[in-house]
This record gives structure tokens, sequence and C-alpha cells, in this order.
């Protein structure tokens, strides 16, 4: 492929020797995108910007904040009075993983949706997993670091799941730890994991959008582009439509960072962390909510591990569980009843995990475990194989001409 012609002459002497330009060009611009897509694609550049928000407000925190158990609250409060604009930065950064969460729920549901799971783009969706995975982990350490009860607790509660493992389970979580209670080495190890995780996602991102572009974007209609003449570039196209996705997104993030920023928080983290006083209801993130559900709907400490991981770890499985000929949802009648239910099960998991385990949240929150994983388990493979999709289109391009054609 013929580099382009860039007019701009130290661009034209970079790019000559270091084809970063050309690079950029063939990926952003004149990348061939399938001519359908609708906003619900603007997701994955949506997460990709709170993921740079993150780490440059995260970087900036970094340099006022003391990792010592001691010192951690106090110098949190500090950023938030006395640094100038410091309560802004960590509000935005505060708000901004909650955020970072929610994309990316509506960037999975999008995919399971319109079967962007399905071959040939699995590495693509495993690797979205492993996305999913680190971000968590940074989300729980960099929840630890206020060092508030909230903190302090949720690190106790969920580093002690680690003992449920048979014979190495206790020396997992004195290793986790780095003594015999959660400590300032804990605090020292969840801080420095905290600033390095979010690299470790640029890069697996990175191979996320190789893989990506290695085959092209899905689309609604979960066929594969035919030719030139179902496609168009990136740019103008899709880069004014994820502007206008951007500019929504910031209207909704700015209301809540200016007019409620502890919307997502915990009263709790606000006390400063006391071992000798446990609150009344442990309760992690708001985005960790239903796996802590799973968690507790099993009375058995190490079936109930399990179950947690596994309701992630079933996610890798589900470009081979769902056995359907046909990638997308708008084909499938039966199959897309059933993604709404698992939708709702998954608020009703999120719901349960909030409050108490007691009365009649124990027997919610295990039928909607049950469902869980009998959605991904049992009724995708039976689906795939006795629904009857409806016929798809010869292309991208029929759906929008045969009307035309039909009134010539």
């Amino acid at each position: 492929m013929a580099a382009p012609a860039f007019k701009n002459g130290l661009v034209r002497w970079i790019d000559h020797r270091l084809p970063v330009f050309s690079f950029l060009h063939h990926e952003l611009h004149d990348y061939p995108s399938p001519k359908n897509l609708s906003y619900w694609w603007n997701f994955g550049s949506l997460a990709g910007i709170v993921l740079v928000i993150m780490i440059v407000t995260g970087v900036f925190l970094a340099m006022h904040y003391t990792p010592h158990t001691a010192y951690a609250f106090d110098s949190v409060e500090r950023i938030m009075r006395d640094v100038n604009y410091g309560w802004l930065i960590r509000y935005i950064h505060m708000n901004g993983a909650s955020f970072f969460f929610i994309i990316v729920y509506i960037h999975i549901f999008r995919g399971m949706y319109y079967g962007s799971y399905k071959a040939p783009r699995e590495l693509l969706w495993i690797l979205g997993v492993v996305i999913l995975l680190l971000m968590m982990a940074t989300a729980f350490m960099g929840y630890v670091l206020p060092w508030g009860q909230m903190s302090f607790w949720g690190a106790t509660v969920i580093t002690n799941l680690f003992s449920a493992i048979p014979l190495v389970g206790d020396a997992i979580v004195t290793w986790l730890w780095g003594g015999f209670s959660v400590d300032n080495p804990t605090l020292n190890r969840f801080y420095s994991l905290h600033y390095l995780l979010p690299f470790l996602i640029v890069a697996v991102v990175m191979l996320h959008m190789v893989a990506l572009h290695r085959f092209g974007s899905g689309n609604p209609l979960g066929i594969d582009v035919k030719g030139p003449q179902d496609s168009i570039p990136f740019h103008p196209y899709y880069t004014a439509k994820d502007a206008f996705g951007a500019g929504v997104f910031f209207i909704a993030f700015a209301g809540v960072v200016f007019f409620s920023p502890n919307l997502f928080g915990e009263p709790d983290n606000y006390i400063p962390a006391n071992p000798l006083v446990t609150p009344p209801h442990i309760v992690p993130e708001w985005y960790f909510l239903p796996y802590y559900a799973i968690l507790r709907a099993i009375p058995d400490k190490l079936l109930g591990v399990i179950a947690m991981f596994g309701s992630i770890f079933v996610l890798f499985l589900l470009p081979w569980l769902d056995t359907a000929r046909v990638r997308s949802a708008k084909f499938r009648p039966t199959y897309r009843k059933f993604f709404w239910v698992l939708v709702v099960d998954c608020i009703v998991l999120g719901y349960v995990g909030a409050n108490p385990p007691e009365g009649w949240f124990i027997l919610v929150g295990r039928i909607a475990t049950a469902y869980y994983f009998f959605h991904f388990l049992i009724l995708l493979p039976v689906l795939g194989l006795i629904e009857r999709p409806l016929p798809l289109p010869q292309s991208i391009s029929a759906p929008v001409l045969k009307p035309a054609e039909g009134k010539a």
C-alpha cells in the first residue's frame, strides 16, 4: 500500500524513517468500517477515552498520596482540601471508575446481543474479558487506597476468600497481606499494583485493537462485509459519530462529578479505617455487587468462591457455548427474549448484592445465580441447536437498498 502524501514536511521526514503517521492514517482514517454501525459501537472508543482520563488523573493523585496506614486517609483529605483542584482530580478519578465499568458492561452486553464473540473474533472477545479482569483487580486495589472503613474491611473480606482454597489458601492470604492482617505492607503492594495495572490494561487494549482490525468490526446484522459497497472510511463518518457520543458522555460525567460526586460512593469510607470496629454491612463497589451476590448465594465458602470466579470464567467459553449458526440477535427472536432476561437477572444480582443476606434476598439471590449459569451452560448450547433463525440479508447494503429498488 502506497504511503499517503502528508503536506507537512516534518511529518513526511519522520514518517519516511518511522512510519507511525502512515500507520495511524490507515488505522484511524482510511480503515474501512461497516456502513451500518449504530451508536452501540461508540462504547469501545468511550472506554479508551475513560482509560486515558483514569491514567492521567491517577498520575496526578499519586504525586500527593502517601501509601502508609498512618497517613493514607489524611493524605486523601489533604488532596481534597489543600491541593489546587485536588477535589476535582479525585472526583474525576473516583467517578471515572464507575463510568468506566458502566461503559465496559454496556460494551460487553452489546457484544453478546450482536454475537461479536463468534468466529473469527474469538480472541478479540477473550482479550476483552482479560481487560475486564484487569479492570476489576485495578478497581479493587484502588478502593483500598483511601483507607476508610469500607476500604479496610472490604480488603479484609475479599482477600480472605482465598483462604477457602484447600492446602494453600492460608499461605496465599498471608502472601497477599504481606503479614498476618491487612496492614501497611498490604496497602503498599496494593498501591504499587494499582499504579502498574492500568499500563498493563493499555497493552492488552493494543492487542484487542490488533485483533479487531484483523477481521474488522462486527455490525448489527452480524454478517460479513461483502465488498466496498458495504463499508465506509472510519474518518470522517465514525470519528464524527464517536465525537457526538463522547459529547453526550462528558455531559453525563460532568453532571455527576460537579453535582453528585458521591453518588456511587459509600458513606462509611469517609470514616478512617478502624480494625476494631466492623461496619454493620460490608459491601463492595456497585460494579462488583452481582459477583458478591453469587458468592453469598452458596452456603459453602469454597463453592461460593468457585461460583464467583466461574461467573467470569464462563465468559471466556462463550464463543464455544453458543452453538447458533448466526451471530446477531436481530435474526434470533427466541434468543433475543432470553438475552433481556439475562440483563434483568444481572441487575437483580446487583440489587441482592447491595442488601444484607437475609430474608427473601437469600432466595432471590440463589434463583438469580442459578439462572445466570443456566443461561450460559445449558440454554445457549441447546437454544443454538433448536432455534430457527430468520433469513439473513444478502449483504449489509441490501436492507437499505431494497426499499429504493421497490419504489423504482
